[in-house]
């Protein structure tokens, strides 16, 4: 049965020879004619390996009018004339950008390449005229307006997050190369750009306001991804493989399939869309496992998150508006998590227009703490000083003085540069550890008494932690019966352990902790 399907798409981003090598295509191109005959200049943002190199490839080859390429698909029978245009294809997501002369030399080399096909002005030098003279003699000379498709816009910023100074450079030099899509608006046919995120507050589209960004769009929400229903008709094949050779029900794999690589929202009114990457690796490789994370993750989330001293934990309760999550705001960690694929829409509040947010599927969620796990706890973790099974099997047994025992020396461990804020520092070991272990963890757990520190729980032990520094333990435990923090749980069943902790600064650890 496998041997007549398809090749899977691995790693090929070019529509051309996807089409002609015999790889699978989901097609979008119902989705690509409604882009392309409802508006002219757009952005899109999506997470990284999410297929936007293709759908820009697939743009390049509809408005060239490769015809032959679209047979058997939508835009077939939708599309009657099938005219050519100039294309200018610029992808930033090749080079790398250390300083203004590697960005001025990436454009430059692009320019090179198009003047080649369509001239040189005498009089142009820099690098947006030569940009607006290019464009207005592709137009000229081909007697059809320009199309402009740019791969990873904003590449050179993300690699110059640490560099605020860099950043101001690239951030004027994009903004002064970009602004001519408005300014030579009357030769241009079409313009997308894409990226994994907005940087809206550097103003890179200050003066692009004919841009449509259809980030959120639910007209365009599976524009890149897989959706449920391609998930199950044109997939279905590969499913079926895998079924058998994971030796599971055909429910129980799509329940699988779902749980690992589905939940990602673009808007507050679309369904959910599978990562393309992760679905199409499990499929080819016949196996579950952590695909989206073995391709890298950015350092820069990393940096965001420990520059701000963010509580983890308020990842997923942070209520944010749409105004947030679509630009990148300088002390907010949030909409850049969001724009890059480790948040995703959960719920929509259409009284307040708020969104929740969460991990979109367990792969992310897995991922991003054993991802960010180097930046907040020593490597020991996981080896003989510090084992997580065992930590596991304390909690669930009850042995609150073995575990609090391999908690403090583990945290004698931790070097002195991660611990810049005590309180955040801890909490956050404490929530990160708990999520690699697969526990129920809640930190400021809100009651209406007041907020508890960090719940964690276990099938058969609720532990309501109090944390103080440099106060005692003491203390701690009494807030815990002051504010009667138990009574959330009295209801569950199972047995109630409160833990008044106390971190010292001078030693850096825990120092004392009472149980009741």
């Amino acid at each position: 049965m496998t041997t007549s399907l398809q090749n899977l798409p691995i790693g090929v981003q070019d529509f051309e020879k996807l089409r002609r090598e015999n790889y699978l295509y989901i097609d979008k191109t119902a989705l690509i004619y409604r882009l392309a005959t409802t508006g002219n200049c757009y952005f899109l943002s999506r997470p990284r390996r999410f297929g936007k190199s293709l759908l820009l490839s697939t743009l390049k080859a509809y408005f060239l009018g490769k015809k032959e390429l679209f047979h058997g698909l939508a835009i077939e029978s939708l599309e009657s004339d099938w005219k050519e245009h100039p294309v200018l294809y610029l992808d930033l997501n090749s080079g790398e950008y250390r300083d203004e002369q590697s960005l001025r030399s990436r454009l430059n080399f692009v320019l090179h390449s198009w003047e080649d096909e369509y001239g040189v002005g005498d009089e142009e030098t820099e690098l947006p005229i030569r940009f607006e003279g290019v464009i207005r003699r592709a137009y000229e000379k081909t007697g059809r307006q320009v199309v402009i498709l740019v791969d990873e816009y904003e590449k050179p910023l993300l690699e110059a997050i640490e560099d605020s100074k860099l950043q101001d450079t690239f951030r004027n030099i994009l903004r002064a190369f970009y602004s001519v899509l408005k300014s030579m608006d009357a030769c241009i046919r079409f313009a997308l750009l894409t990226g994994v995120t907005k940087f809206g507050h550097l103003s890179i589209f200050s003066s692009l306001n004919n841009l449509n960004d259809i980030s959120m769009s639910s007209l365009f929400f599976n524009i890149c991804g897989i959706d449920n229903q391609e998930m199950t008709t044109v997939l279905r094949p590969y499913v079926d493989s895998l079924a058998e050779k994971v030796n599971k029900s055909l429910e129980d794999t799509y329940a699988e399939i779902k749980h690992r690589y589905d939940g990602y929202h673009f808007s507050e009114d679309s369904d959910g869309v599978y990562n393309p990457f992760s679905v199409l690796n499990c499929l080819y490789h016949k196996k579950f496992g952590s695909f989206w994370f073995s391709t890298g993750t950015p350092s820069y989330l990393v940096t965001m998150l420990k520059s701000h001293d963010y509580n983890l934990e308020r990842l997923t309760t942070e209520e944010v508006t749409a105004n947030i999550l679509s630009t990148i705001e300088s002390d907010n960690p949030i909409p850049l998590l969001f724009q890059s694929g480790y948040l995703t829409i959960k719920n929509f509040d259409p009284e307040f227009s708020s969104y929740s947010l969460g991990f979109p599927n367990e792969e992310v969620r897995e991922g991003f703490f054993n991802y960010i796990m180097p930046s907040y706890v020593p490597k020991e973790v996981g080896n003989s000083s510090f084992q997580i099974m065992n930590f596991v099997k304390e909690l669930r047994s009850g042995r609150v003085d073995d575990f609090m025992t391999r908690l403090k020396s583990f945290l004698a461990e931790s070097p002195y540069l991660l611990v810049r804020e005590l309180e955040n520092h801890y909490q956050n070991v404490l929530y990160i550890l708990c999520n690699l272990c697969g526990l129920y963890t809640r930190a400021e757990y809100h009651t209406s008494q007041g907020r508890i520190d960090m719940t964690i729980e276990t099938d058969k032990y609720v532990y309501i932690f109090e944390f103080k520094f440099d106060k005692t333990a003491e203390l701690a435990l009494q807030q815990i019966k002051d504010n009667n923090y138990v009574l959330p749980f009295q209801s569950s069943g199972k047995k109630i352990v409160c833990l008044g902790v106390n971190f010292s600064s001078k030693i850096r650890n825990i120092d004392n902790y009472l149980v009741e």
